[in-house]
């Protein structure tokens, strides 16, 4: 099982790095995990709606293009469903036994996700009504990820 996040936006602060980084070391000895950026598209200011959509376009066409078939496409939206740990754990054990290869985790740009993006989802995940800087959520994605890993272990890690 490969575990990979789709992100659109560079990371560049070196904490949130360092922190991903304890994570993926952590998971090395249950997944391989894969961190790949993708370029944003700049927003003017004041831009239109048709112009919002557009951008979502374009980053939607780049996030399409790292998925596979034999991916478990899970979205990060605020309209998500809300899971417990334990639950969020169980998708992911859930996803190796029907065979998939990886499972993915999307995370959009600032606008958010294209519609076609949302269609080719699983599951659509949230962590809450609130919003949280997208560069922060991949840590907080990368520690929930190895935590779910820690729960199918039994693992105190999670108490």
């Amino acid at each position: 099982m490969k575990v990979k996040i789709i992100a659109v936006g560079k990371l560049k602060e070196k904490y949130l790095k360092d922190g991903i980084a304890e994570y993926r070391k952590r998971m090395s000895r249950f997944t391989k995990f894969e961190m790949i950026e993708l370029p944003d598209e700049q927003t003017p200011d004041k831009a239109s709606e048709a112009q919002n959509q557009q951008i979502m376009e374009k980053e939607g066409d780049r996030i399409l293009a790292k998925l596979s078939e034999r991916d478990y496409v899970i979205i990060l939206a605020i309209e998500g469903e809300m899971l417990s740990s334990e639950a969020f754990s169980q998708v992911i054990s859930d996803a190796t036994v029907r065979g998939y290869s990886s499972i993915a985790f999307v995370i959009g740009g600032s606008l958010g996700l294209a519609d076609k993006v949302k269609q080719k989802a699983n599951l659509k995940l949230s962590f809450g009504k609130m919003t949280l800087p997208h560069q922060l959520m991949r840590l907080v994605l990368s520690e929930q990820i190895y935590r779910a890993f820690m729960i199918q272990q039994g693992s105190p890690y999670h108490k």
